[in-house]
């Protein structure tokens, strides 16, 4: 596991802030960003609006859309993007403009003891993490999919539906594992990689891969 992934605040799976102490907005009004809505319709959460150059001044399931830049500073956001790159950046922004990050996490999800998460979490119904679990920043766990124990998540990692990553696996940060796919037990996968659908890893993984079929294997550039 590389030693450059040191967390820093860590959180329990509940968050780290209470639900209606601040207001709260979802940064991003397409496919997750509505996904992250539904967590919060879930879980008693208010959402003032969804943040989203594309679509300012209009609604989206009943919500308002606006500007990143109006959302006001002291308030909480979840990008509810599925690009890790793209999130990272609306983080930044966002982080720059004053607002904090907060964790969304369906109430019909599993989170085992002694599993922390840190700043930005999504975790959608039927998703299953299991114990002894560290999870970065502004991480996906979305429907249905599992993460084994003693696996750490970097920072802006994304476990699409359906995916299981087994135990004492570390994925690096912005990666991608696709519907479906498995990670075995114990591997490590490198930095920026995507594993598409359906696709069952077998062997470690270096940084900046797209790797497809089972066993896994590299496209070729």
């Amino acid at each position: 596991m590389p030693s450059s992934f040191e967390p820093g605040l860590r959180q329990t799976c509940h968050g780290w802030w209470h639900a209606g102490s601040v207001e709260v907005y979802v940064a991003g009004a397409g496919g997750v960003g509505r996904e992250a809505y539904d967590a919060a319709l879930a879980s008693g959460v208010d959402i003032n609006a969804f943040l989203d150059d594309r679509l300012a001044g209009t609604n989206v399931r009943g919500l308002p859309v606006l500007p990143p830049a109006d959302a006001p500073a002291g308030a909480g956001y979840l990008v509810g993007i599925a690009d890790p790159r793209v999130r990272q950046r609306f983080a930044g922004l966002l982080d720059g403009n004053g607002l904090l990050p907060v964790n969304l996490i369906h109430p019909r999800s599993i989170i085992g003891p002694d599993t922390t998460l840190g700043k930005g979490c999504l975790v959608l119904g039927g998703a299953h993490i299991s114990s002894s679990i560290r999870i970065g920043d502004h991480c996906q766990v979305q429907y249905n999919a599992t993460v084994g124990h003693d696996t750490v998540l970097a920072d802006r990692v994304t476990v699409y539906p359906g995916a299981n990553v087994s135990g004492s696996v570390f994925l690096d940060e912005d990666v991608t594992v696709g519907s479906n796919a498995v990670v075995l037990q114990g591997l490590e996968v490198g930095k920026g990689t995507f594993i598409g659908a359906g696709a069952v890893v077998t062997r470690d993984l270096a940084p900046g891969l797209v790797v497809v079929g089972a066993p896994a294997r590299p496209l070729r550039r």
